[in-house]
């Protein structure tokens, strides 16, 4: 991709709009006159167009969790040809029955860099995950690194949702509800089975991806929060209506139980000219999290730092939950300020985006922007000894923590590392050593 195309991307990125609101009934159209009134599906649709609905929930579904949005296309979606098997790459996905579940802390660096094309789809790396496409239930850690935009392609999950955690490099993505731009910074959330592209603002990108194959993303709720807090609905951003009148070969890539399907479109599926609905892509900016902590002392259970969950039939056990570290104040009297040591009947893979993350020391062979660490279920972790020995002598004066913005996707079953993960050269030898010299202190007066 030439520094051209880059600049002409974030041009585009830079110029758009949004409609707000996480689970709104969002209402746009990019030509006057192509949503219809006072029905759904007209015996015929306005400016010549086809209605059809993207639903991603049952019918029958309550009101409160039915996700549903209608289209107004130029052509329908039914109108292509026949899909084939082509190869899935890196991308791998659950059951990940070639390896088995792995006890011992894992930690990795950044991916390498890719070869030169290499775009957002092809630069797909799966670390692991578990659960059952099929059965729609579990979740999967992805990473991508990419150097080249997707041209004349486009790809959908039939899967599950894709949570896009930019880390270096803008993106700008042309969906089938429009455009929206996610930084460094930014998540982008993609509804199962929407079809979109993914363009690059900068000369590289490097982030990480959650595929949630259960239920959808939904905003934790806040109990005795109360009504505000955490990250707030409004600055949820959903694209306007855009639409590409294309005519000519654009390649549709379709992930489905697991696996890379491809058919050759003679016009481009990105051609929704209107729609309606609560079904929709969005694009949050993390430091706008509200955070919530004490005020008086001791360290918050991470939880409390939830962006979004995905609800299982346990109430507060989560199929995954989106955790951010966002910068806030810390102020905790007779306070071990870090995150504490502990053990979790949930599993968690975190990552870093920026900076640094206050209970992991940073540098080379450390906790590194791009990189991330596997803790799985019930794996003793916590600060490393440099952290543990700095916060155990610190003076506890108000404390600002903004050097870094570090996240993290939990789940409520173990984490089955890929075989291409386990064997990585990325994969850091000796990570059990950074708990190492963790002295004894009973009996010493201490």
């Amino acid at each position: 991709m030439s520094g051209t195309d880059n600049e002409q991307a974030r041009k585009t990125a830079e110029g758009l709009v949004h409609s707000s609101g996480f689970g709104n009934e969002h209402s746009t159209e990019a030509v006057p006159g192509a949503l219809p009134h006072g029905r759904n599906s007209p015996q015929r649709a306005p400016l010549g167009l086809y209605a059809e609905q993207l639903s991603g929930s049952a019918f029958t579904e309550p009101r409160h969790s039915n996700q549903r949005s209608w289209l107004y296309r130029i052509r329908p979606s039914a109108a292509h040809p026949p899909f084939t098997r082509i190869d899935n790459g890196g991308l791998r996905s659950a059951p990940f029955t070639k390896t088995v579940p792995d006890p011992n802390r894992l930690r990795w660096d950044p991916l390498p860099t890719p070869a030169p094309g290499t775009d957002f789809l092809a630069g797909l790396w799966t670390l692991g995950g578990n659960g059952d496409v099929t059965q729609r239930a579990g979740m999967a850690v992805h990473l991508y690194a990419a150097n080249a935009s997707m041209t004349d392609r486009v790809f959908s999950d039939a899967d599950g949702e894709l949570l896009i955690v930019p880390q270096r490099g803008g993106l700008l993505l042309r969906t089938e509800f429009g455009l929206l731009r996610a930084e460094p910074g930014h998540v982008a959330l993609i509804p199962r089975g929407v079809r979109f592209r993914v363009e690059l603002l900068d000369a590289e990108a490097r982030g990480y991806v959650c595929e949630n194959y259960g239920r959808p993303f939904v905003l934790p709720d806040l109990g005795p929060i109360g009504a505000n807090g955490l990250a707030n609905p409004r600055d949820f951003l959903a694209p306007v209506a855009a639409f590409e009148d294309v005519e000519g070969p654009v390649q549709v890539i379709n992930k489905f139980c697991g696996n890379l399907w491809s058919a050759t479109y003679g016009h481009s599926p990105l051609d929704v000219v209107a729609w309606h609905g609560n079904l929709t892509p969005y694009v949050y900016d993390l430091h706008r999290f509200n955070v919530i902590g004490t005020i008086s002392y001791d360290h918050p259970d991470p939880s409390i730092f939830t962006v979004l969950t995905s609800p299982s039939d346990t109430p507060g056990l989560a199929g995954v939950d989106f955790v951010v570290f966002a910068p806030r104040w810390l102020v905790g009297e007779d306070t071990f300020r870090p995150p504490y040591f502990h053990r979790n009947v949930m599993s968690e893979y975190m990552g870093l985006i920026e900076g640094a993350y206050d209970a992991k020391t940073a540098g080379k062979g450390g906790f590194v922007p791009g990189g991330g660490s596997l803790h799985n279920m019930m794996s003793a972790h916590g600060p490393d000894r440099d952290t543990f020995d700095k916060a155990s002598a610190a003076e506890l004066r108000p404390q600002k923590v903004d050097d870094g913005l570090a996240f993290m996707f939990e789940t409520r079953w173990p984490v089955t590392a890929t075989e291409q993960a386990r064997t990585a050269g990325h994969l850091q030898k000796g990570y059990d050593e950074v708990w190492q010299g963790l002295e004894r202190h009973w009996g010493s007066g201490a």
